[in-house]
């Protein structure tokens, strides 16, 4: 039997309507940043690399940037966009508590339901989790966990810059083969942009696949989503796995 969670501040709700309006559409925007930074990859990279990573700061891109960017441009940018939607998922989990991590299990079911069977021991764990791997889940499951704000904004910060050192040490050892490799992406890019537009498309349908909507859906939906999945009752991990 594992150790009972403990117990979780009650959720405050969104302070009104039009705050969560504005963090959900920060988030849609990010979204949507995202996808437009996959989607012209190939013409960004070299010609473009800081309006890349503004737009998707994936480890990938950032290493294939990092040779065509001054490390002030690149550290300023890259930490502004990483950090850009982890305190709002970590205020969803303050405003909504548990009914916000199940509605965020219906968007990663496989991530989820491994971060619900663990959540006995993600309070030890959860400063780690967000300074090495601050995805939304983890962000915002320690937001309803009742990580102090503070806290977690200290641990997030000091995470983001050390992966940031790293990929920039990376990007210098690497700095000729890769500034090659982006120098074949520009010349192909319409190939790169075909199969950029395949890889989004299939993306999309899968996220549709696996939570019924794709992920600007799920936020456009948010209040109704989150209702339908406080409707439900959390499953004992106990259970599941007997």
């Amino acid at each position: 039997m594992a150790d009972a969670p403990a117990a979780r501040p009650l959720p405050s709700g969104p302070p009104s309507k039009a705050i969560r309006n504005l963090v959900i559409g920060f988030l849609m925007v990010c979204v949507l940043a995202m996808y437009s930074g996959q989607l012209f990859f190939g013409n960004l990279v070299k010609q473009h690399p800081l309006v890349l990573i503004a737009l998707n700061a994936r480890n990938s891109y950032l290493v294939l940037a990092s040779p065509h960017l001054s490390a002030w441009s690149f550290y300023l940018v890259a930490f502004l966009r990483l950090l850009a939607s982890d305190p709002l998922f970590f205020i969803l989990g303050r405003w909504y508590g548990d009914a916000g991590v199940r509605w965020m299990e219906r968007k990663a079911p496989t991530y989820g339901k491994m971060m619900r069977q663990g959540e006995g021991w993600f309070a030890k764990a959860a400063y780690p989790l967000v300074a090495f791997a601050p995805n939304n889940f983890i962000c915002l499951f320690a937001g309803a966990s009742g990580m102090s704000v503070p806290g977690f904004f200290i641990v997030n910060m000091v995470g983001t810059i050390a992966r940031l050192v790293v990929l920039r040490l990376v990007g210098d050892v690497f700095s000729r083969p890769l500034t090659s490799f982006t120098g074949w992406i520009t010349d192909h890019r319409l190939i790169v942009f075909g199969v950029m537009a395949v890889l989004l498309a299939f993306s999309i349908i899968s996220e549709r696949r696996a939570a019924g909507e794709s992920e600007l859906g799920q936020l456009a939906h948010l209040e109704d989503e989150i209702a339908e999945a406080n409707a439900q009752p959390t499953a004992d991990p106990d259970v599941d796995s007997a």
